[in-house]
């Protein structure tokens, strides 16, 4: 196999025999016949591979997730029924009651609400930290049963560059993984494993499906991180499980047991499996994610030149800018560009914002991002609507903060609406 990502992303993960379909086929079954009831009892003992109810594994997702497993140069993966469900297990899987791990601040807010009081009810500690703090501030945070570190690569909304190797190095010093969401560069633009990342997630509902018609998430494994050196600290992989008659993750699954216990523990416990036909949809997104991913920064690089340029823009965040604080950060880690997504403020306020926001003419407002179509949302009014002042202040989120998705649209017609909305409240 090629080692490029435009081949990866084609021909990864699924490789049909002679006769077969050419296209990835939709298993849209609950169930699967057995001859015996012995060949049945081997797969709930996880003495052998196969698959017996949907809830737990599907072929489908499974190559879909090899897929995306290739695209991340991991060692195993999973999808989920959403992003927000892929965050979840990924934190889940090595974290219980009276556990404690550390998230960037400026995360997506919906994972903000579940770390800080989601997770908080289960006897899971989330402290937020400030993710430019230099890496001895940042040591401070850690404690005996700190468990994780978490950060998304590009920030939503707020569209900052995640430094990757700090993060690693504070991790693994602390015999920890690191675990990052990628969801807005994507694999296409950077692949954190590369720098140390021991445990990527996304929410496969935004540039990877692409076209605002699958929900849902997936958990890939670098199969990098020793959890056998760290047992003390993972007892959920590294002592036996009551539940599979003893077995120990750790010791019988090797680079798999990350992704083994989440799918045998959580899935079947939480039951958030993607369904056959949205991996479907995600399968078929996965294979122009390359060039839809060139276009969406091309024309995002357009739209933050113009704004950054406009007299009533009163500040615009692009790491593709060579005036924004991220650019260097960008350069290391996404050398072909970012994302399609930036965020910028209309002078004259909150107010000033939400009228622009309602003047425009073809650009949508909605909760969606990272989609063909261009999209903006008030993050302040909508996604980060529970936070309070304080905590959107710590999120990064000003009140007149616009996130605004560029889409595949003529960069023009984008620029165009942009122009009519803003003429209309100067």
């Amino acid at each position: 196999m090629s080692n490029s990502i435009e081949t990866i992303a084609l021909h990864a993960g699924y490789n049909p025999g002679n006769g077969e379909p050419r296209q990835v086929p939709i298993w849209q079954s609950t169930t699967w016949k057995y001859s015996t009831s012995e060949d049945m009892g081997k797969l709930f003992d996880l003495e052998a591979a196969g698959y017996f109810y949907t809830r737990l594994q599907n072929p489908t997702n499974d190559f879909v997730a090899s897929k995306l497993c290739a695209m991340e140069g991991g060692a195993a993966a999973m999808l989920t029924s959403s992003g927000q469900a892929a965050n979840f297990f990924a934190v889940f899987n090595i974290c219980e009651a009276g556990d404690h791990f550390i998230a960037c601040a400026n995360i997506y807010g919906g994972t903000y609400n579940l770390f800080g009081v989601t997770f908080k009810k289960m006897g899971i500690e989330c402290t937020f930290v400030d993710q430019k703090l230099p890496i001895e501030e940042l040591q401070k945070y850690i404690k005996p049963n700190t468990k994780c570190i978490f950060g998304e690569t590009v920030t939503n909304p707020t569209v900052d560059v995640l430094d990757i190797e700090k993060f690693a190095k504070l991790a693994h010093d602390n015999g920890i993984p690191l675990i990052m969401d990628n969801t807005f560069a994507t694999p296409v633009n950077c692949r954190p494993i590369e720098f140390g990342c021991d445990i990527v997630t996304h929410s496969t509902t935004k540039y990877i499906d692409g076209h605002a018609s699958s929900v849902g998430g997936a958990i890939i494994d670098s199969g990098n991180f020793d959890w056998m050196a760290h047992k003390e600290k993972f007892p959920g992989l590294c002592t036996p499980d009551d539940s599979y008659h003893g077995i120990t993750y750790a010791e019988k699954f090797g680079k798999a047991a990350y992704i083994t216990k989440a799918t045998a523990q959580l899935m079947r416990d939480f039951g958030c499996i993607q369904s056959p036909q949205n991996a479907y949809y995600i399968q078929l997104g996965l294979e122009s994610l390359s060039v839809r991913m060139a276009r969406h920064c091309e024309n995002a690089q357009k739209v933050a030149e113009f704004l950054a340029n406009d007299d009533r823009i009163a500040w615009v965040k692009y790491p593709g800018l060579e005036s924004d604080s991220e650019y260097e950060l960008a350069k290391k880690y996404c050398p072909k560009g970012t994302c399609g997504v930036l965020c910028f403020g209309v002078k004259g306020g909150r107010e000033a914002s939400i009228k622009f926001m309602d003047s425009l003419e073809f650009a949508t407002i909605a909760t969606h991002v990272a989609d063909c179509k261009t999209l903006l949302l008030h993050p302040a009014s909508h996604t980060h609507r529970q936070l309070s002042d304080e905590q959107l202040e710590e999120a990064g989120i000003s009140p007149d903060l616009i996130r605004f998705s560029v889409g595949l649209e003529d960069p023009d017609d984008i620029i165009n609406d942009l122009k009519q909305a803003l003429d209309k409240i100067s």
